[in-house]
Formats: structure tokens, C-alpha cells, sequence
């Protein structure tokens, strides 16, 4: 507690929390679709904190981890849109697609106690293709999802008669629907770190270390194995369902076209770029990894405008090679992530001698 109350802490805690204030606005100044992508960027945090749980603190591969992402969203889309004439409040859905999200993280685990590496990843690459195939499909003989299609006119967030979609003024000051989500999605993200730390230097948090390191010692120490791991995938996921509700809210549409085996693979780079097991590495993975992207895509084509007074290649592919080279050169010269735990820098350094 001391070291939190320190001046030093206590002045880096208020220069974070007005740069977070002011961050929507200054963003705004670009264009709300920079604020948009600011709300994915947190959005992206829920998921990489989700499943750094399952990777980074427990070593579980899981290539399906945005199965839990679409479960927590289609949960939204039936519970509060026209489609079933179902309105429900936030307060009820949100935890009702925590909640799938968490049984079906169950679900997951279960068959898949015993295997690990590479045919864990290919179980779970196999459960996420399921889910959205099943989504796209489960139109008929009932129609449930309505299939390719997706769930329109989804209900945006709401506290009462205030909405987050639209305009609001506050004291004269106008904020727009993305930077009010931004606001939300910034309470709920420090909702998240905070359980993600209690949660790592818990005693269950040492059971999914002691797990990773060496599982066979694990349980040979008394470590109920089956059961951590099943509360790792369950806590993992239920991250997701969160964030897929807010994600199908911020939207307004949800379809199976969203939930990709790309995109169980971009949170998994998040992870692994950010530092495995490291909650700020994790954070920071994310960010950029959300961000990066999208400035590319904004400045790549008149960046050839300006150095060759045409563009070359398409911006879209230019975008995804610049992209793909720097994951290749981080991962080179930076194997433990940008930012690596103490432990795990420690790991790779007595692996080279």
C-alpha cells in the first residue's frame, strides 16, 4: 500500500488519468472514426486479458478463443433487438453472455485435459470454427441467428432513458457515441486489470504458473490440474463474453463474417508481442496492435503520394506487409515480447547460454 501512496506513484497515476480524460477528445480531432478505433483498441485489451489467462498464465494454446467473443455478442444481439422483440437491460445481458461465454470455456476444456501444444491448438482452432459455423447456420428449420444474414437494429447500451448512441451534452460539452463508449469500455477495462492481478498473485494464480512451468510437478505437489484448468478457460472466457456484448452494442449488427479463425489469431499475437503472462505487456500488445494497423491504413497511400507522386501498391496490401514485417523483426530481436515479466525475460536468457 506504502508504494502506492508515494508521491512518485500518486503523480503517475494522475498524469495517466487525464491523459485518459483527454484522450477521446484529442482523438476527436481527427475524426470520430479515430475514437472508434480507440473503443476497439480496449475492446481488444478485454480479449487479450482473457486470453493471456489461458496462455500466458496457465500455457494453454488456444487458437478458438473468439468462439467466446461471438458467444457474448450473439448473446446481446438476441436479448435486445427487434429480432425476438427482446429488450433487456444491460445490467441483465451483460452478465447472462459472461455466463455462456464461461460454460462454453467449460466446454471447451473439458475433452481437453489431457492434450497440450500444438494438438490443443488445433482442438481449440477446431471449437472456434464450430461456433461461427454454427452461428452462420442456425437459421433453419428455427431461426435463431438469422444465419449469413446477422442480427441488425441491436440495442446500443442503456442506463435507463440515457443511451450511449448519439450525442449527449454534459456542462455545455458535446460528446459523441463513441466517446461515451470510450468511457464505459475504460471503467469496465480497469474493472478487468484489476481482477487480472488479484488473480495472478493469488493462490490460483500460482496454480496456473506452477501448470505452465511443469504440469506432472504441479500435481504431484497436490495441484488439482483438471480444475484449474477448467477455471482458467472459464475465466478466460467469460473476458470474452464481455466484450462481445459491448462490441455487438457499439455495432448494432453482429454476423458470423466477425468472428474469424484471423481474428482468435490477432488476439493471440496481441499476447505473444505484448509478453506472455505479463498484464502491461499484454496491454500494450494489444494497443498497437489494434492501432498500428489502422494508421498504416491511413497513411501508407499519402505517404507514396508524397515520395512518388502516385501510389505503387495498393494501400491494403502495403498495409498488411509493413505490418507482417514488423511482427517478424519484434519477434526476432524481441522473442520474450515488448514487454516481457522479469521471469519470462530470466526464462530466455538461461535457454541461450
Amino acid at each position: 500500500m506504502k508504494n502506492w501512496l508515494n508521491p512518485r506513484s500518486t503523480a503517475g497515476i494522475a498524469l495517466i488519468s487525464v491523459a485518459l480524460v483527454a484522450l477521446p477528445f484529442v482523438a476527436a480531432s481527427g475524426g470520430q472514426a479515430w475514437v472508434r478505433i480507440l473503443d476497439f483498441a480496449i475492446l481488444y485489451v478485454f480479449l487479450a486479458l482473457g486470453l493471456n489467462i489461458v496462455v500466458g498464465f496457465a500455457g494453454l494454446l488456444d487458437l478458438g478463443y473468439i468462439a467466446f467473443y461471438a458467444v457474448g455478442a450473439y448473446a446481446w444481439a438476441l436479448l435486445a433487438s427487434p429480432h425476438f422483440g427482446l429488450h433487456w437491460p444491460v445490467w441483465a445481458i451483460l452478465p447472462i453472455g459472461a455466463g455462456l461465454a464461461c460454460v462454453a470455456g467449460v466446454l471447451l476444456g473439458s475433452p481437453t485435459l489431457k492434450l497440450r501444444g500444438d494438438y490443443l491448438a488445433i482442438v481449440t482452432l477446431g471449437f472456434g470454427e464450430i461456433v461461427r459455423i454454427f452461428m452462420n447456420n442456425l437459421n433453419a428449420p428455427v431461426n435463431i441467428t438469422n444465419g449469413p444474414q446477422g442480427i441488425t437494429l441491436i440495442d446500443p447500451v442503456a442506463f435507463g432513458a440515457f443511451r450511449l448512441s448519439g450525442n449527449s451534452q454534459f456542462f455545455g460539452l458535446t460528446l459523441s457515441g463513441p466517446q461515451k463508449y470510450y468511457f464505459l469500455l475504460v471503467a469496465l477495462a480497469i474493472v478487468v486489470i484489476v481482477i487480472n492481478l488479484r488473480l495472478q498473485h493469488s493462490r490460483i494464480g500460482r496454480a496456473w504458473q506452477a501448470i505452465r512451468e511443469d504440469e506432472i510437478a504441479a500435481k504431484a505437489v497436490g495441484i488439482d490440474t483438471r480444475n484449474i484448468k477448467l477455471l482458467a478457460f472459464a475465466m478466460g472466457a467469460s473476458f470474452g463474453g464481455i466484450a462481445g456484448g459491448i462490441f455487438a452494442a457499439m455495432q448494432g449488427f453482429v454476423s458470423p463474417e466477425s468472428f474469424s479463425l484471423i481474428e482468435s489469431v490477432m488476439v493471440l499475437a496481441m499476447v505473444v508481442l505484448g509478453g506472455m503472462g505479463h498484464i502491461p505487456g499484454v496491454i500494450l500488445g494489444a494497443v498497437l496492435l489494434s492501432i498500428l494497423p489502422e494508421a498504416l491504413r491511413y497513411g501508407v497511400g499519402p505517404l507514396q503520394t508524397a515520395l512518388f507522386g502516385k501510389q505503387l501498391v495498393d494501400p491494403e496490401s502495403l498495409r498488411m506487409l509493413v505490418f507482417g514485417l514488423a511482427l517478424v523483426l519484434v519477434m526476432r530481436f524481441r522473442p520474450a515480447g515488448l514487454w516481457p515479466s522479469p521471469e519470462r525475460r530470466r526464462e530466455l536468457q538461461e535457454t541461450a547460454r
